[in-house]
């Protein structure tokens, strides 16, 4: 029905849908739209809660600025799943005639910029949070002395802005948001490439996504090293066990969620935007990529946030049960995660920090 209607050009997308070759169930689409928005609305609802109690609690303490950030991420997932859900469920709804309800493309437009900012502020924000922890762990004074909570949020602040600037590129350089082949999204031009502009928007975007999943991956890498060489050099801090194992399960599921989730999205992109219109990528590979990274903005706030030291203690105890191995030390898990880390590598770094403090004071003298 909406086919026949899109011959009429009344509308900047008229000619995009009238080219449409993407054909998806109706039913089984809708289906998944509420699923995702549902669960995804929930999981950060609960998250934010989580996170709000958790900062009144800590707010004057290190683990302030891992709170922040995470806040930050969760509520970014929280209204990315609200307003892009809601357009969606609007969208089928209205059996996808874009002409009838969004002949001025305004409705389009919101939804493409939704689109990038909660697709690219998440993971800026997941490469912060890799950063934070990386120098927390590395660096821990300096961690604790120079990192405060004023600056995390003007970090927060500073790549809100950046990824808002980002989306409203293609505003800015007059260039509309276009209706997708399957009709039930917007975002950059990817179905017929005019020229470099529409080339540079995809490539833009495919590259801050890849190039944050690469920083995250780094140095979630050297934190995870790092916590590994703390733990065998300082075996008589037992304190700070509980809080390696803690680490380095999250650090595994963060690099695995955000690389398996993202990188499919934003190779489509990236094949798109540099094979242009010869690009064999169909519409339902497109799709389903879509899908894989809405499912990261689900998986957000459970590995972050309620993947935490009870839930993996319970996992511990199952694990040791079934293998038959004794439970050593479950009673280490009382400290704050975040202070176990800052105080057993300031231990093991004190030589160097000792050292360091009298080359420093010999060169006052001088």
């Amino acid at each position: 029905m909406s086919m026949n209607s899109s011959k009429q050009p009344v509308s900047p997308a008229a000619g995009l849908i009238a080219n449409t070759t993407c054909q998806t169930e109706n039913r089984l689409s809708v289906f998944f739209s509420i699923i995702f928005m549902t669960v995804g609305i929930l999981s950060n609802s609960l998250a934010i809660a989580i996170l709000m109690m958790a900062y009144q609690r800590f707010r004057q303490k290190s683990k302030a600025s891992f709170l922040l950030l995470a806040s930050g991420l969760v509520i970014t997932d929280f209204f990315g799943h609200l307003i892009n859900g809601g357009i969606a469920v609007f969208v089928y709804a209205s059996d996808k005639d874009w002409i009838r309800f969004d002949q001025s493309n305004i409705l389009c437009s919101i939804f493409g910029i939704s689109m990038v900012f909660s697709g690219l502020c998440p993971l800026f924000l997941g490469s912060a949070m890799a950063i934070e922890r990386c120098i927390g762990v590395t660096n821990p004074i300096f961690h604790s002395t120079k990192i405060t909570s004023k600056h995390v949020k003007m970090i927060l602040s500073g790549v809100c802005m950046f990824a808002v600037f980002v989306a409203v590129l293609p505003i800015l350089g007059h260039r509309d948001y276009q209706i997708q082949a399957s009709r039930t999204w917007c975002f950059y031009n990817t179905e017929h490439i005019e020229d470099w502009e529409d080339r540079f928007y995809l490539l833009f975007f495919s590259s801050l996504g890849l190039l944050a999943l690469g920083v995250s991956f780094s140095c979630n890498a050297v934190t995870g090293v790092t916590l590994l060489r703390v733990k065998f050099r300082s075996q008589q801090h037992r304190q700070g066990r509980s809080h390696h194992l803690e680490m380095i399960i999250q650090l595994l599921a963060i690099m695995c969620v955000s690389c398996v989730c993202w990188s499919p999205f934003l190779v489509t992109m990236a094949n798109i935007a540099i094979n242009g219109n010869n690009s064999p990528v169909t519409c339902e590979t497109t799709l389903f990529a879509l899908r894989m990274a809405t499912w990261n903005q689900i998986l957000d706030p459970w590995v972050y946030i309620l993947l935490r030291k009870a839930v993996l203690r319970n996992l511990y105890k199952l694990a040791s049960r079934c293998c038959g191995v004794n439970i050593i030390s479950l009673h280490i898990w009382e400290l704050s995660s975040i202070k176990n880390s800052l105080k057993v590598a300031a231990i093991s770094e004190s030589p160097a920090a000792e050292k360091e403090s009298q080359q420093a004071s010999s060169e006052a003298g001088l």
